[in-house]
């Protein structure tokens, strides 16, 4: 099981991550481009990933993933928060992070460097006001 708020910490660990409120539950967006959103009582999310991993991941676990209304035929799942593993749920978030961000951002990312938006950068943050920096 994860919560909502472990997912929550998971989504804006990463770099130039924000949650906004859109349609009436909390979404996460990079560079302003959704990659997961929390249901509004917080007991299932969304997961942007590939149809492909979308597919393995309902066939493998159908009482935790499913296919989304509307989204779902881009590819992305729906988890059940109770039934989710946290460990993987951590890493399809990360990975929807990475297909969602620029390739820059992800680059810098990877390679330990510091990026738009995080302290120490050379740059402000951006759609970001209150960060440190």
């Amino acid at each position: 099981m994860i919560t909502a708020d472990e997912l929550r910490r998971a989504a804006l660990s990463l770099p130039e991550a924000e949650e906004r409120e859109t349609w009436g539950h909390p979404t996460f967006r990079v560079r302003d481009k959704m990659f997961a959103t929390l249901s509004d009582d917080g007991r299932s999310a969304g997961i942007k990933t590939t149809k492909e991993e979308q597919t393995a991941l309902v066939a493998a676990a159908p009482e935790t993933f499913g296919v989304p209304a509307y989204v779902g035929r881009h590819g992305w799942v729906s988890v059940e928060l109770a039934t989710a593993d946290p460990a993987e749920v951590r890493e399809l978030v990360t990975e929807a992070w990475r297909q969602t961000a620029p390739k820059r951002l992800v680059a810098a990312h990877d390679t330990g460097h510091p990026a738009v938006g995080h302290p120490g950068s050379a740059h402000p943050a951006v759609g970001n006001p209150g960060s440190a920096t």
